[in-house]
C-alpha cells in the first residue's frame, strides 16, 4: 500500500466514525454497553468454538488409537499365519 492509499484509508475511517457517532440512535453510554454486550457473546462464542474443536480433535484421536490397534492386530495375524503356514509346509 503506498502513501497515499493509507492517507485515503484514514480518512475514511475518520469519516466513517463521525458519521457514525452522529447517526448513532443510541447515546454514548447505551453504545458502549451495546458494544461491550457484543464483545462479550463474541468472547462467549469463541470459548463455545474452542471447546468444540478440543472434542472434535479428542475424537479423532481416539479413532486414530483404535485404527492403530487395529493395524498392529492386523500385523500380528499376519505374521501368525504366515509363521503357520512356513511350519506346515512341506519341504
Amino acid at each position: 500500500m503506498t502513501s497515499k492509499e493509507l492517507s485515503y484509508l484514514g480518512i475514511g475511517i475518520g469519516i466513517g466514525t463521525a458519521a457514525a457517532m452522529l447517526l448513532t440512535p443510541r447515546s454514548g453510554e447505551e453504545t458502549q454497553q451495546f458494544l461491550k454486550d457484543k464483545a462479550n457473546d463474541a468472547k462467549r462464542r469463541a470459548e463455545e468454538l474452542r471447546d468444540s474443536a478440543a472434542q472434535v480433535v479428542d475424537r479423532g484421536k481416539d479413532k486414530l488409537r483404535h485404527q492403530v490397534q487395529n493395524l498392529g492386530a492386523a500385523v500380528e495375524a499376519g505374521k501368525q499365519a504366515y509363521r503357520e503356514s512356513v511350519e506346515t509346509t512341506p519341504e
